[in-house]
């Protein structure tokens, strides 16, 4: 059993932030229906399609990774009779799930509003660039938009370079992510109420929850953050500093680590009385930097984590993908899993980081081809006969 076996979702997603969002409800367990245009199906399977390096079995890795443990059932929303085969998955499901432009839902006539109406059980849930509301809701918006107009990008980089984003598109999965969230607390709430409700995301929202303390401290004080690099705007030595081989991280939160760091680290010049206290190293910040780096220069990035880690004072490698992928810790977790494809063969991906005791992660099947669990879903779930089927395919509402 897995926590969200009980729990149907009609994914109606297409690129990042939406996939994200239903495969993290898919790797909990959640029955994950992707309803996809006839013909080539969601625009997503065609990234990197083509590619050598980045795909199997005729699927980019955007759609192979987002897209485990789906089914694909392919409907027609714009015509009457495939609309109408949608309302019924409807009666059956428990979320819909999707990240169209504001205001697609509504002219298509599955928003909420028409929803509840055959099943007022029903969980919508909406990512979009800007919401619902407000003047920009109607703005179409991509990950580096938001990531921009949430203030993220301009304390990210060094001081005295441009603003940068990161490089993790986080105003993509940032939506996905929160929209998981909010299907959970609404499932959570029709427990209680046994109505569903409208789960409305908006992907600069996100973003701005993520700045929480950082915004907090601007809304008091009308201090307007600056970008710092790598370094800490209170601790110190926090930062990033060359090896003879590569980079690592060093994070001395408080004395006391500090005090630590030294015992690794037993140079003059920082066993000035004025160092052992905060304050006394943040006046120098610079001139601490730079002597660690000059320090660390001397010998490899392994020979001074051995010793940090001897010491306990956090740090860690700066890791390329090849490396963070290979970390002993990452693997332990199942943080990288093999899928299985219809062709024997299988693809390495990240895990699922929501380890549950007695409820968790059962396998991976393989991202579903275009239509593949049409005739399955419609016919087993639904119960539609033969030829049923027959006039649907025929008057290409579902194919």
């Amino acid at each position: 059993m897995q926590a969200l076996g009980h729990i149907t979702v009609l994914d109606l997603t297409h690129m990042l932030s939406g996939p994200y969002g239903t495969m993290l409800l898919a790797d909990l367990g959640a029955r994950t229906i992707k309803v996809e245009p006839p013909g080539t199906g969601e625009g997503t399977r065609r990234l990197l399609a083509e590619s050598e390096e980045y795909s199997r079995d005729g699927m980019g890795a955007y759609f192979l990774t987002l897209n485990r443990n789906k089914q694909s059932v392919c409907v027609d929303l714009k015509s009457e009779a495939g609309r109408a085969v949608f309302l019924d998955l409807v009666r059956k499901a428990d979320v819909v799930f999707d990240n169209f432009s504001a205001g697609v839902t509504e002219r298509l006539g599955i928003d909420y509003a028409a929803l509840s109406q055959v099943n007022p059980r029903i969980i919508t849930c909406s990512v979009t660039g800007f919401g619902q509301t407000g003047p920009d809701r109607q703005q179409p918006a991509f990950d580096q938009v938001v990531q921009a107009m949430g203030g993220g990008m301009s304390i990210t980089g060094m001081s005295d370079g441009p603003p940068v984003r990161s490089g993790i598109p986080v105003g993509d999965l940032g939506g996905g992510l929160f929209g998981a969230i909010g299907v959970l607390a609404a499932l959570a709430a029709r427990e209680q109420t046994g109505r569903g409700q409208h789960v409305d995301i908006s992907m600069l929202d996100a973003q701005i929850s993520l700045l929480n303390y950082m915004a907090t401290m601007h809304l008091m004080s009308g201090i307007v953050p600056e970008r710092i690099g790598n370094s800490h705007f209170v601790h110190v030595p926090y930062n990033t500093y060359p090896t003879r081989d590569g980079h690592i991280i060093i994070a001395c939160i408080g004395d006391a680590f500090f005090e630590r760091f030294l015992s690794v680290l037993d140079h003059p010049e920082l066993r000035r009385p004025e160092y052992l206290r905060q304050p006394g190293r943040y006046a120098d910040k610079a001139r601490i930097d730079a002597i660690i780096g000059d320090e660390l220069r001397r010998e490899s990035s392994a020979y001074w984590l051995d010793r940090l880690r001897q010491a306990r004072i956090p740090c860690g490698p700066v890791n390329d993908f090849a490396h963070a992928l290979q970390e002993p810790q990452v693997l332990a977790r199942e943080m990288v899993v093999e899928v299985p494809l219809r062709t024997g063969e299988t693809v390495r991906m990240p895990g699922n980081p929501v380890k549950l005791s007695e409820t968790g992660t059962s396998g991976y099947t393989p991202p579903p081809t275009v239509g593949e669990h049409t005739e399955a879903v419609l016919r087993d779930w639904l119960g539609y006969d033969a030829a049923r089927l027959e006039a649907l395919r025929a008057a290409g509402a579902v194919a």
